[in-house]
């Protein structure tokens, strides 16, 4: 219950200072830059998710940042790609988590220890203060990894935006 009643609090705090403070127009532009120039290296498909914090009710029911990026997952339709080559980074900023999921064809190839380090050097980027460097280095250190796997084929183009999502 004290864990409840800590992490409710925290999302409420979050609320305060949402994603949309914390990353401007011109870094939301700088991050949507750095997607499109990524996915010229390689054959996968990147979207960022930030979200500031869950509802009362996940929240209640005990929702996990990584139960929530899957969620994101579909309902963007990361996972509808050709190639099954989709990545989704969500970061929820309340809880300081940062998740990486990827789709069938690169889960594959890239195993889940080194999205973890990804994840843990963006969530301490994000703990620096810096919102806009993390999102940066996330979508570098996700598209270094497709390029490795998923080298540019000049096929299918841009299958999903590259406008960064605040929730």
């Amino acid at each position: 219950m004290v864990k409840l009643l800590q992490r409710l609090w925290r999302h409420w705090r979050a609320q305060l200072r949402p994603a949309r403070r914390l990353l401007s127009a011109a870094a939301l532009a700088q991050i949507e830059g750095e997607i499109h120039a990524a996915e010229a290296t390689h054959a996968g498909e990147i979207r960022i998710v930030v979200e500031t914090s869950l509802s009362f009710p996940q929240l209640c029911g005990g929702l996990k940042a990584r139960t929530r990026a899957l969620q994101l997952f579909a309902t963007l339709g990361v996972w509808d790609t050709v190639h099954n080559n989709g990545v989704l980074i969500y970061v929820l900023l309340a809880d300081r988590a940062v998740e990486i999921v990827a789709d069938r064809a690169i889960a594959a190839h890239v195993p889940a220890a080194e999205w973890a380090a990804v994840c843990a050097e963006v969530s301490e980027r994000f703990r620096q203060g810096d919102a806009s460097s993390a999102c940066c280095v996330a979508v570098r250190s996700v598209a270094q990894r497709l390029a490795r796997h998923f080298p540019a084929d000049g096929g299918d183009g841009n299958e999903l935006p590259n406008q960064p999502v605040l929730l």
